[in-house]
């Protein structure tokens, strides 16, 4: 009797299994976004060094750290703005779906068509996507969910304030409300009533979404935040989301942080 062949033929069923399982759970999985071992350098400086993670749907991520460390520049590869090394995609079952269209993305420094009126860029924003909006609003209802006053609307976006300019790529993605959203500094410019207002949006939507956004501001992330996530050494690390809120939870993160070396 040939036990050789018995032995592989047992290691080739134990492998259909496992193949077997691991499609099951990844089909019936909800949403989620995963990176594995992203990197990504500008000239002699690695930014992002084998950054692994996986996002998923209904929850709010605090992506925290130091200035320099490479928070924007992730958000960029993960919205294909640039290229990087590594993988990104976005599951929902076991389907890879990741495209650009699926991400929304509002910049530290908004990018705006500034020769355009308020109510212009909203309404041609609304055409152009029209075929993916649910639900939709009357622009004065968009308008008044940014508290952006009528007197406004019909006024250049080139001659918004810094807040306004927010506000306005802001509400893009409250129209269209795609699966990922990715929020670089999204509220440091809101009064507070607004940036309440948009904390429970957010908080409303995630059932739905992947939200991320990037932050410095400690409170901010572990007011709104489910997961808290750092970028360390070009690397990312989960933070229990059991810490968040007690007394030593501060300092886990500072002393994450400060582990931090700049060139």
């Amino acid at each position: 009797f040939n036990f050789s062949l018995l032995k592989k033929l047992q290691i080739s069923f134990i492998k259909i299994i496992i193949q077997y399982y691991f499609f099951i759970w990844r089909g019936s999985g909800d949403m989620r976004l995963e990176l594995r071992e992203v990197q990504k350098a500008f000239d002699q400086k690695q930014v992002l060094k084998g950054a692994s993670f996986v996002f998923e749907k209904g929850k709010i991520y605090g992506l925290l750290g130091r200035n320099g460390a490479g928070k924007t520049t992730l958000f960029n590869c993960i919205s294909k703005e640039i290229s990087c090394d590594g993988e990104i995609a976005l599951y929902d079952g076991a389907d890879d779906i990741l495209d650009f269209s699926q991400i929304g993305f509002t910049y530290a420094h908004p990018i705006l068509p500034e020769f355009l009126t308020g109510y212009e860029f909203l309404k041609f924003y609304i055409d152009i996507n029209k075929d993916k909006i649910k639900d939709k609003k009357s622009i004065p209802e968009y308008f008044d969910m940014i508290k952006i006053k009528e007197e406004d609307w019909y006024r250049l976006i080139k001659d918004y304030s810094h807040g306004m300019k927010n506000k306005m790529q802001m509400i893009c993605f409250l129209i269209t409300k795609p699966p990922v959203i990715l929020l670089d500094e999204p509220l440091t410019s809101f009064d507070v009533v607004v940036a309440h207002e948009i904390k429970q949006m957010l908080k409303a939507m995630k059932q739905d979404h992947i939200i991320i956004f990037s932050t410095h501001i400690l409170e901010l992330a572990e007011d709104l935040c489910d997961e808290i996530v750092i970028l360390n050494q070009g690397k990312l690390e989960a933070i229990d989301h059991n810490m968040i809120g007690a007394p030593e939870f501060e300092e886990k993160i500072f002393e994450a942080l400060k582990e931090e070396q700049h060139d």
